[in-house]
């Protein structure tokens, strides 16, 4: 009887939103590589780049990291193999730039309730260095 009530909370659960999307969204650098592109001047932003600036991430779990959000629709990859090394430029689709709102009023959220960071208050996520 309790392996069925587990299995019956398991299906439940796996068929809620809010679960579904944390899967995705909860996982470990996807908002931080998410923010990464959605920083700075230029709208896309080579492999390279997002790596450079994010230097504790790992080569295989970015790598796997914007395969996952490009299956889930929130960048689009471009190959550009007009030169030699071949470039992939990642950037946010509609839907990721939607995302971004979300993350800023995660920000918002946390600089009220949770964290006393000035600097972070006063600046947009669009021109943070950090």
């Amino acid at each position: 009887m309790v392996g069925f009530i587990k299995y019956t909370m398991k299906s439940t659960i796996d068929r809620c939103t809010i679960y579904e999307t944390a899967n995705f969204i909860g996982k470990k650098w996807t908002l931080i590589i998410l923010l990464e592109l959605y920083k700075g001047k230029e709208w896309s932003k080579r492999y390279s780049e997002i790596k450079d600036n994010i230097p504790m991430i790992t080569a295989k779990i970015l790598s796997a990291r914007l395969r996952e959000l490009e299956k889930e629709g929130l960048i689009t990859k471009k190959i550009d193999a007009s030169s030699f090394p071949i470039k992939c430029h990642y950037r946010l689709t509609k839907s990721g730039e939607e995302f971004i709102r979300i993350i800023r009023d995660i920000k918002s959220w946390a600089l009220r309730w949770k964290i006393k960071n000035k600097a972070c208050q006063r600046l947009d996520c669009r021109n943070c260095v950090i």
